[in-house]
């Protein structure tokens, strides 16, 4: 998932630098979107990940 963010975002930055504003600005959103479903799993997995059971 992470590596879709970063596809999105480098979209953006190519479609921002060659002058497609609504392209850069949707590349964006969605990958600004996954980077925060990524934080957000990853958050729970070290949280949940770890639990000892005795």
């Amino acid at each position: 998932m992470l590596n879709w963010s970063l596809t999105f975002l480098i979209i953006a930055l190519i479609a921002g630098l060659l002058g497609f504003g609504l392209v850069a600005g949707t590349s964006l959103a969605i990958a600004r979107m996954l980077f925060v479903v990524f934080l957000v799993l990853f958050v729970i997995s070290l949280l949940f990940g770890r639990r000892v059971e005795v």
